[in-house]
């Protein structure tokens, strides 16, 4: 009886999409979001309870959605609009701290100290070589070895 039951030909549609979805910018890409949205929720705290709150202690109120033109008996409400300028130069001002703030956590802690070359010249034909290169891979020169650091 077990010859009469066709055989299925094997669905390669998990095995693909284990595939795409373990490729590495796929992963690179979700870490990315992750991160983003981790970073968007520390921008929107700082920009809406710390520099909200500087704007409401110099201007009486962070929201100026109630201020309106009656032009006619008709309200424009610029109000609206000014808040939302407000917060959008509060948001660009969050980045940009955030940003600097985690650049200066990332520099050497000496940046007069400059970084040690990795490549050096060769003397005879101007190539580039890496810096413990006893031979010159274009001329094939023998070159003088390096001093220690």
């Amino acid at each position: 009886m077990s010859e009469f039951i066709p055989t299925l030909p094997r669905i390669r549609l998990l095995d693909e999409f284990k595939e795409f979805a373990l490729r590495g910018n796929v992963v690179d890409l979700a870490v990315g979001v992750v991160i983003g949205a981790a970073f968007n929720a520390v921008v929107q705290s700082f920009a809406n309870d710390v520099l909200l709150n500087l704007v409401a202690a110099v201007f009486g109120k962070p929201d100026f959605s109630e201020l309106v033109w009656v032009v006619n008996g008709a309200e424009v409400g610029y109000g609206a609009l000014l808040t939302a300028i407000v917060n959008l130069v509060l948001v660009a001002l969050g980045v940009f701290l955030v940003v600097r703030l985690l650049n200066r956590l990332r520099r050497p802690a000496d940046p007069g100290v400059p970084e040690p070359p990795t490549t050096r010249t060769c003397p005879y034909c101007v190539t580039v070589l890496p810096r413990e290169a006893t031979r010159c891979s274009a001329c094939t020169s023998q070159l003088e070895p390096l001093a220690a650091g």
